[in-house]
């Protein structure tokens, strides 16, 4: 990454006398950081880009002792290109699109990936799409990372990306994954509960349980392993960024087969018999999958349930491990 596409974090604390000066948010920040513009900063919180332990609002001043974390990410081309990107379509209405998303499939534009996008598939897919949402993120409600596969529901109007929105924060929604971890957790089932915020020294990764972290809580349960792997399902209650992969790899010391950030590199694969080595060495994802997706449709009302199955690699390797009977 250059220079210029690096990010800008920045982290203000809410003083007592922050509170007499200012009845608004969005003024005590364009206050603090002069650079920036009451506009800018509208779209900065608008893309969650503004994040705080608590819930914020722009129009009202939080508690004194509130820390506020701002990253201003690197701009990016203004106009989006509708793109002929194959899409596998599971489900879709005037309203939402489901699609199953393969492993290697950016979701949105960004510093590296300004083409090639799921979003510039969509918009090819559905060309009023732009200004539903996030102008650089049109229709988008939430997000897989780049290696993980599976489902995901993008919004096609803006009041039913508001419903989506609001059924994702008070986390009205199933959400289940599956995932290929190194080795076997001491505990086979259960809930991991901390919280999760950038790591303190690599800012391209998130940990557990670090300064100003949010709440996030993961189910878990074994469905089939032993001491060399096991085939996990996790159940999201929150969905922060890169949540399961650093609660395997953080909390249960058991990282996701082939994850380049938090797995344990090619020597727990160089260790695997011949034709497993083979099939997983140049593997550059990670084995997670977002197998199922569920909600109330915002606008019809409808129960909307969704489930897909993973790559064929992953398949490939749970046959491997697990050889059926």
């Amino acid at each position: 990454m250059s220079e210029q596409e690096t990010s800008e974090n920045f982290e203000l604390c809410v003083s007592s006398e922050d509170k007499e000066v200012f009845k608004r948010l969005d003024v005590y920040l364009v206050a603090k950081l002069p650079q920036f513009s009451r506009s800018t900063i509208k779209k900065l919180f608008e893309d969650e880009e503004i994040s705080s332990d608590i819930k914020l609002s722009l129009n009202k001043m939080p508690p004194a002792g509130t820390i506020i974390e701002i990253e201003v990410p690197p701009p990016i081309p203004s106009d989006l290109i509708a793109e002929n990107i194959p899409l596998e379509i599971l489900f879709e209405d005037q309203h939402l699109i489901i699609i199953n998303k393969p492993a290697g499939l950016v979701v949105h534009p960004a510093p590296g990936h300004y083409t090639g996008t799921l979003v510039n598939a969509i918009l090819y897919h559905c060309p009023d799409l732009k200004g539903i949402g996030s102008e650089k993120r049109p229709g988008i409600v939430h997000r897989l990372d780049r290696g993980t596969s599976g489902v995901m529901v993008v919004a096609k109007d803006q009041k039913t990306h508001e419903g989506l929105v609001n059924l994702f924060s008070v986390h009205d929604i199933e959400r289940r994954y599956e995932a290929l971890i190194v080795g076997r957790p001491r505990i086979l089932s259960g809930t991991i509960t901390t919280t999760l915020g950038r790591h303190p020294t690599n800012r391209l990764k998130m940990a557990a349980n670090v300064k100003n972290g949010k709440k996030a809580v993961t189910h878990y349960k074994t469905l089939q392993g032993h001491e060399r792997a096991t085939h996990m399902e996790f159940k999201l209650e929150t969905g922060r960024t890169h949540q399961i992969r650093v609660h395997a790899s953080q909390m249960l010391q058991t990282p996701i087969f082939c994850d380049p950030v938090y797995g344990a590199g090619s020597s727990h694969i160089n260790k695997l018999p011949v034709a497993l080595k083979e099939l997983l060495i140049d593997y550059p994802y990670q084995l997670l999958h977002a197998k199922e997706l569920g909600f109330i449709h915002p606008i019809t009302g409808e129960r909307l349930h969704f489930k897909t199955e993973p790559p064929q690699i992953f398949k490939d390797a749970l046959e491997a491990f697990f050889p059926s009977i």
